[in-house]
């Protein structure tokens, strides 16, 4: 029997993201399971689509909290990083991928229906990686954010996402890449250099 009257609204929506989120975890996306999620947390599987309406509003919940951790791993390594920042941050966005591979690639499988769209709460946590990386870039470079910055910042963020992907799938593997990550930061240090020298004509 559900446990329907154990947690307010604001708890249970915690409870099931938390579970939702150890779920996806361990079995990754293609086989994640409401249902599942519904039978750890003592509650129907209605319970859940009646706080979160459906499935694909659940999984946002779910992939802004790896995005949440996700920041807070690059954080760390920004902490503790030297001089060479650059590098600790292709240092943590491979790590946080190793170690989360499952978390990390539901980000990506998970497509929203057309109808769709991201709840700006979410959407703004999102942002917080992004806006971590664009801070970044532009100290790398001694110039202030702007829109070419951040659009530098996309670019080089899909160069080190490409690579990762790649590293995490065995593709690389394939091809003869030894050092996926060594690979990537040397991609970010050349596009870097060229934007300085460019800035400087």
């Amino acid at each position: 029997m559900g446990r329907r009257s154990d947690h307010s609204r604001t708890e249970l929506r915690a409870l099931i993201v938390a579970e939702a989120h150890k779920h996806l975890a361990e079995v990754g996306f293609l086989r994640f399971s409401a249902r599942e999620v519904a039978k750890r947390i003592g509650y129907s599987i209605g319970t859940i689509y009646n706080v979160f309406g459906t499935l694909d509003a659940l999984m946002i919940a779910v992939n802004t909290r790896t995005f949440g951790l996700w920041v807070d791993h690059l954080g760390r390594h920004l902490a503790s990083a030297g001089k060479d920042r650059i590098e600790a941050m292709v240092e943590g966005y491979f790590s946080f991928a190793a170690r989360n591979p499952n978390l990390w690639m539901a980000i990506y499988d998970h497509r929203l229906p057309h109808d769709m769209t991201m709840p700006e709460a979410d959407a703004r946590e999102r942002a917080r990686l992004t806006q971590m990386v664009e801070a970044e870039v532009a100290k790398a470079l001694a110039r202030p954010t702007s829109a070419d910055i951040a659009g530098l910042t996309r670019s080089l963020v899909a160069v080190v996402h490409g690579h990762c992907s790649f590293a995490l799938t065995g593709t690389f593997n394939l091809l003869g890449e030894q050092n996926p990550q060594g690979a990537a930061l040397a991609r970010v240090r050349e596009t870097l250099a060229a934007a300085k020298r460019t800035a400087e004509l």
